[in-house]
């Protein structure tokens, strides 16, 4: 990883602005409490029974979020790469076992925050709780969204959309790892690729 922490800093506090704008002193405080590690590929941040203590933006790399059912068959809840955040939010906010796998699907980068560091921002500045507030009613609108798509799209049709909205996710992992987000075959998601480079997209 080529980056330095001032950059990776940066590149947090260009997401940060999506939101609301921050002092320079409510960024001094905010960049203080993250801190870098870089993760090798199909290296684990999280395994299902850990807790999950940490919150992590990628800076550079790929992730999935993923669970396993009781006869090891996989299903991905969603791909992070550069600018998403990752996360198992029950775990992290109640300090159960997760549920989750989050595993660097490439050598990766990320930046990381404690839960403690977390709720002690909050205590210095109204505009860190905001922030964080509007980004997790964000993520919750994104994840509804994914679910109804689910329940009234079909797999054809959630295909393209995935391929459209995440282009630089969907050059990145494998025809069963798509399966795998999108509940459908390995198979199907070939039939379907090989259909969509017929008509040209």
């Amino acid at each position: 990883m080529k980056n330095t922490l001032s950059t990776d800093l940066n590149l947090l506090k260009s997401n940060f602005s999506k939101y609301v704008e921050l002092t320079d002193a409510a960024w001094e405080t905010i960049s203080s409490a993250f801190l870098s590690r870089d993760i090798a590929r199909r290296e684990f941040v999280l395994k299902k029974g850990e807790i999950c203590r940490m919150e992590g933006f990628v800076i550079e790399g790929c992730f999935k979020v993923s669970t396993t059912d009781q006869e090891g068959k996989e299903s991905i809840l969603y791909f992070a790469a550069e600018d998403w955040w990752l996360m198992e939010i029950d775990s992290f906010l109640n300090a159960t076992p997760s549920e989750l796998y989050i595993q660097a699907l490439e050598d990766s980068r990320v930046l990381f925050i404690s839960k403690s560091d977390k709720e002690e921002l909050y205590t210095k500045a109204p505009e860190i709780e905001r922030l964080f507030r509007i980004m997790a009613q964000t993520a919750v609108a994104a994840w509804q969204r994914r679910v109804v798509r689910n329940l009234n799209w079909s797999a054809e049709k959630r295909y393209s959309h995935f391929l459209d909205t995440y282009p630089n996710i969907a050059k990145r992992v494998t025809n069963k790892d798509i399966a795998s987000y999108l509940g459908i075959t390995q198979e199907f998601v070939s039939k379907l690729r090989k259909k969509r480079m017929k008509e040209g997209k």
